[in-house]
C-alpha cells in the first residue's frame, strides 16, 4: 500500500513540474505554512503565516526575476487536480472562497473558518496569478477549527 502511495505521489509530482505556466522558478523554493502544521487543532479567527524560502515575494503585476505572490487554497482538492486543475496550471488561478489572492505581496492573513476539518495549500504565483513553470506549492495540511 505505501509503494502505491509512493507511486502516486511522484506521478503528481511529475506532473506539477511538467505543468504550470512560462515563469521560471528557482528550482530550490519551497513554500510553507511558518506556524501551521499538519493535524493542528485551532480557534477561528485563524492566522495562517505563509513561509516562502529560495524566492522573493512582490506584489501581482511585478515582473521581477524569481519572485512572485501567496495564493492561499481552503476546503479544495490540491493544485492541479480537481475539475479545474488543468486550467489552473496553465491560465492561472480563479478568485473565489476557495482559491484566496495576496497580491499585495501579502505574508500572512487572518480567516474565519466555520468548526470542522478545513484543508490549506499554499501556492506562489507569477504577476499574472499563473503557478510558475515549475509550481511552488506547499503540501495540503488539514486544521480542525474548534
Amino acid at each position: 500500500m505505501k509503494a502505491l502511495f509512493a507511486a502516486a505521489a511522484l506521478c503528481l509530482s511529475a506532473t506539477l513540474a511538467s505543468a504550470g505556466g512560462e515563469t521560471p522558478s528557482n528550482p530550490d523554493a519551497r513554500v510553507y505554512f511558518a506556524n501551521l502544521t499538519d493535524g493542528d487543532t485551532v480557534q477561528s479567527p485563524v492566522t495562517i503565516v505563509f513561509g516562502l524560502s529560495g524566492m522573493g515575494v512582490a506584489p501581482a503585476g511585478t515582473e521581477k526575476e524569481n519572485t512572485g505572490h501567496h495564493h492561499l487554497l481552503v476546503d479544495r482538492p490540491p493544485l492541479g487536480q480537481g475539475e479545474d486543475g488543468a486550467d489552473e496550471l496553465a491560465y492561472g488561478l480563479p478568485a473565489d472562497d476557495n482559491h484566496i489572492h495576496f497580491g499585495g505581496g501579502q505574508t500572512e492573513v487572518t480567516l474565519e473558518l466555520g468548526p470542522g476539518e478545513h484543508t490549506l495549500q499554499l501556492v506562489l504565483g507569477d504577476a499574472g496569478h499563473v503557478p510558475h513553470a515549475t509550481p511552488i506549492v506547499s503540501e495540503v495540511i488539514t486544521i480542525t477549527v474548534e
